[in-house]
């Protein structure tokens, strides 16, 4: 019978040796050749070779007639090196796929072994070799090795004997084997790819901290970015890397299988890829102890010492959990005599660290979770979708949203989209009073022109007497009551689907990070840490302090306490729902303040056009209506003003659907009141009575408020409280980490990168090099070089140094070489528009083929003005209505100040704090929102001539993002 070949890596096998000294040859042979560790087997007759993919059985059966065939048949290949080739002469072989296929040719050829080479020598697919048994063994650069040895079914492992095989049984797959071996963890580093530090390479393996990752729970985008920062920040830092597969159900099976070594290369691309792709199961087991035992003792068989877990208030309750009951189960292992003395002093302790994957943002003392903003994106472009039809039928909407017991994705979902009215469980009414809310509401909105409804329904949405909220219900009243066309859209599964957001790649990649530092920093006192993030800032939180947190929520909920519900919810939570709340009611209810308090609120754009510029005007402007103050907008900027007298008064009809806009409605450029003049715009200011100014926009708008706060000697008009929004794609203002629209491009720009990146690997040898924008900030790409894991990337900052250029262009080479016939291995090259004024993208691409000498090529890319982004990111449209409200209520604090310097008139003192504290730059700095006043942040703070802040709040992702594509610097 003909032997059927399988086309794919062998991952378990057995060999047969004959003679003891062939056996013996046979183990150093696949131990130097594959890098295998061996087990220690108790018996003498049998080794077992292995790494995290393979695991190679060989067996001495001493038979003097098949050891001579044995030699017979390696002599007589020997013979033919040159002439034939092996394959054709043999019914079997091994072949392994492998990155490094040059250097085992070297070393091949070093311990003169025979080798056949395909296509050639010089530059090999594959490599083929005679091992010890006389059995033809080969490995490959290509993506799918082709193993042509017979498989049998089998409880343990496949195997095969090293002459030929005549028997009948059939070949089978097991279900579990990859599509190819996978050996690129053993892959050595160089001294230009990937770059790591001298003294961690050269640390012994038994000295290295051994540092595992596991997902758990329900899959969230941004796991894979968080895995993979996680495995080569641990690299970095001269420790193993380990991965967990299928969460906690790994390791309660253990295994070469379930806890698998992890090289730089194992995580390349995984970024850009939605899910987790190390797996996460549900397990009942390791809720009881003895399933947690056998996990202890699965992570002591391979050596880790430190677990990072990615997951849930569940996933991290039991990972806490784990670490408390650690010591007691190290001990009854070594009762059992499952692990020695040694083994028990080495690992009597394990270091746990939490990072919190979840859509729900259900997690306390973090803003947001892994996965919670792509969830929130996912929803809100369902909901743009849904409108639109809406709209032309004039119809009613319910929409379900996941979230459990948090309503954070429904009532973030309602400010960014300005939904009619939101359902969750923190805040819930009596079943008569919410069906009266909702029908006033939307009956109310309907009556002044609105032709769509959208409700929101989170699944966890309850009436205060715990009864389910469920969609059916919100559409029976809408019918009955109201008598809408009202149709049911339930979203599911979608909310978790597709690649992450550039908020969770970047959240979760600065998290993981901080993850290996904190297990790295941990002591066997140390409680366990959760790694949240506060605004800007990455902190680290009391894992065990969190969870309790988070499910006294869900028992306050339960015990119909929503007072302490809504209480144990962040400030920020709480402080969603009151704006949401405020920016619904608009000018459809009596308004909140006096008349006497009643203001005349300026606003205005100035600029370039940044996403969440048309939230931040829609949101001050209902907030204003509902306060009782009256919103201006001025169209055109300070130049519309200046000469067409552009003031209108807003009305609430008129903005319907600004909220998820891109673009400015009310207009924008980048003329100052000193160049649209000066004198006539304090004229205006004057005719209109303005009690206070907002602006929105990037750094002309910075300059704007400064030309004004030091105009008001002598225009007393703009003796009125004055405060600046950031918003500009550069992120570029001083006096804030984050500026509106910057999210908005970064997405754009990273959704760009993933379609370039993905042609790119479809040519092999290919680089793009993508021309950023940003003027002479490089915020824009670094941050998209951490979402998107590009190679290099150029930055005003920094500039482009021919030393530095000429390493890159090395790095670049050498990454190629080892990633050769990989799938997906596109390379990207960042350069900031101003990065360079001799090298353009088109230049710098020409240049980095020239100098690559056949290596590889590289072509320039120009995303142009599509990183500006169409519809704004649910990040900019939230916090641009979060910074809105602030501002008014800015303006509105300030007034008493103003109202005694105006009254001053000539004794005006415009040196006084308290004066100078009333023209000021709303900014987020580290944990805090923060008002500067812009004299301080212009004097001191400001780069005038390069229009940036004096300290780059980013610098330090300049390295993060070098170090995790293992770029060299030159110094």
């Amino acid at each position: 019978m003909a032997v059927e070949t399988l086309v794919n890596g062998t991952s378990y096998t057995t060999l047969e040796a004959h003679s003891q000294e062939s056996y013996k040859k046979a183990i150093e042979f696949y131990k130097n050749f594959l890098s295998l560790m061996q087990l220690n087997d108790k018996s003498a007759e049998e080794t077992t070779l292995y790494n995290s993919c393979i695991s190679i059985k060989i067996v001495l059966k001493e038979d003097s007639n098949l050891n001579q065939e044995d030699m017979r048949r390696a002599s007589k290949l020997s013979e033919i090196t040159t002439k034939k080739d092996w394959r054709a002469q043999v019914k079997n072989s091994l072949v392994f796929s492998i990155t490094d296929i040059q250097n085992i040719q070297k070393n091949l050829i070093a311990n003169d072994f025979p080798i056949q080479a395909y296509p050639t020598t010089l530059q090999p697919m594959q490599v083929f070799t005679i091992d010890p048994l006389g059995n033809v063994v080969g490995v490959t650069c290509t993506k799918n090795a082709a193993s042509t040895m017979p498989t049998k079914a089998s409880n343990d492992i496949t195997s095969f004997p090293s002459t030929a095989i005549s028997s009948n049984v059939p070949t089978a797959l097991p279900s579990k084997v990859q599509s190819f071996t996978d050996l690129t963890y053993c892959m050595k580093t160089t001294d230009h790819y990937p770059s790591l530090p001298t003294k961690n390479t050269r640390t012994s393996p038994e000295s290295k901290k051994a540092i595992a990752v596991m997902t758990s729970g329900g899959d969230a985008p941004g796991m894979n970015s968080n895995v993979r920062a996680i495995v080569r920040s641990a690299l970095f830092k001269g420790c193993r890397a380990f991965v967990v597969m299928e969460g906690y159900e790994g390791l309660v099976r253990g295994g070469p299988d379930y806890i698998k070594e992890f090289s730089w290369e194992d995580v390349r691309g995984w970024s850009t890829q939605g899910g987790t792709n190390i797996g996460t199961a549900r397990c009942m087991e390791f809720r009881e102890r003895k399933g947690r035992l056998l996990g202890a003792q699965h992570l002591i068989e391979a050596g880790v010492d430190a677990l990072i877990v990615c997951g849930g208030d569940g996933s991290l309750t039991g990972a806490d959990l784990f670490r408390s009951e650690w010591p007691s189960l190290v001990e009854e292992l070594l009762k059992e005599k499952k692990i020695t003395e040694d083994t028990y002093e080495r690992y009597k302790h394990l270091n746990i660290c939490g990072t919190v994957g979840s859509i729900d943002n259900d997690m306390s003392t973090t803003d947001a979770t892994i996965g919670a903003y792509s969830a929130l994106d996912r929803i809100c472009t369902a909901i743009d979708y849904v409108e639109a039809t809406a709209n032309s039928h004039s119809r009613a909407f319910v929409v379900e949203v996941m979230g459990r017991n948090c309503g954070w994705l429904a009532l973030l979902a309602g400010i960014a989209t300005s939904a009619d009215y939101i359902f969750i469980p923190e805040k819930p009414a009596t079943s008569s009073e919410w069906q009266d809310q909702m029908c006033d509401i939307v009956a109310k909105h309907r009556s002044k022109g609105k032709r769509t409804t959208i409700v929101i329904v989170a699944e966890g949405a309850i009436s205060n007497d715990l009864t389910p909220i469920s969609p059916d219900d919100v559409h029976k009243v809408l019918c009955d009551r109201l008598g809408l066309d009202t149709r049911i859209t339930t979203l599911g599964h979608v909310q978790r689907g597709g690649t992450a957001v550039a908020y969770d790649r970047v959240l979760a990649t600065l998290q993981g990070i901080e993850a290996v530092n904190a297990v790295l920093d941990s002591t066997p006192e140390t409680q366990s840490p959760l790694i949240a993030i506060n605004e800007n800032k990455i902190t680290r939180k009391p894992l065990v302090e969190s969870v309790k947190l988070t499910k006294s929520v869900a028992d306050a909920i339960k015990a119909k306490d929503f007072k302490k519900a809504m209480e144990l919810r962040d400030t920020e939570f709480v402080e969603h729902l009151n704006n949401f709340m405020a920016i619904n009611s608009a000018d459809h209810n009596e308004p909140k303040l006096p008349s006497d308090k009643r203001l005349k609120i300026a606003i205005i754009n100035v600029g370039a056009p940044a996403g969440g510029i048309n939230s931040a005007v829609y949101s001050m402007a209902t907030y204003c209506m509902s306060q009782g103050h009256k919103p201006y907008a001025i169209y055109n900027g300070f130049s519309g003003l200046a000469r067409h007298e552009s003031v209108r008064s807003l009305k609430w009809k008129d903005m319907l659907g600004w909220q998820s806009r891109g673009g400015s409605e009310i207009g924008t450029n980048r003329v100052t009141p000193e160049e649209a003049d000066i004198g006539m715009i304090a004229y205006y200011f004057q005719k209109y009575q303005f009690d206070g100014l907002i602006l929105v926009g990037g750094f002309e708008a910075f300059e704007s408020l400064h030309q004004l706060e030091r105009s008001r000697e002598t225009y007393p008009a703009f003796r009125i409280p004055m405060v600046l929004i950031p918003a500009t794609l550069s992120n570029n203002v001083p006096g804030t980490e984050y500026s509106l629209g910057s999210d908005t491009a970064l997405n754009a720009l990273m959704k760009y990168c993933d379609i370039v990146k993905q042609s790119a690997s479809s040519t092999r040898g290919r680089a793009f090099v993508v021309d950023v924008q940003g003027g002479n900030s490089g915020y824009l790409a670094t941050y998209a070089a951490l979402a998107v894991g590009a190679q290099v990337s150029y930055v005003p900052e920094e500039g482009i140094s021919l030393e530095q250029l000429s390493q890159d262009i090395e790095y670049l080479s050498e990454s190629f070489d080892v990633a050769n016939g990989r799938e997906g291995f596109g390379k990207l090259i960042l350069k900031s528009t101003n990065a360079s004024k001799a090298l353009s993208a088109e230049k710098l691409s020409e240049v980095i083929t020239a100098e690559a000498k056949g290596r590889f090529d590289a072509k320039a890319a120009y995303p142009g003005h599509v990183q500006q982004g169409g519809l704004p990111s649910p990040i900019d449209r939230t916090r641009a209505t979060r910074f809105s409200i602030k501002a008014v209520d800015f303006i509105e604090r300030q007034q008493e100040t103003m109202a005694a310097a105006r009254a001053a008139n000539d004794a005006f003192l415009e040196d006084d704090k308290e004066i100078e504290a009333t023209a000021a730059v709303l900014g987020v700095k580290g944990s805090q929102v923060e008002f500067n006043p812009i004299r301080q942040l212009y004097d001191f703070e400001t780069e005038i001539g390069k229009r940036m802040p004096k300290v780059i709040h980013w610098q330090n992702a300049r390295a993060i993002a070098d170090h995790l594509v293992g770029r060299k610097r030159v110094d």
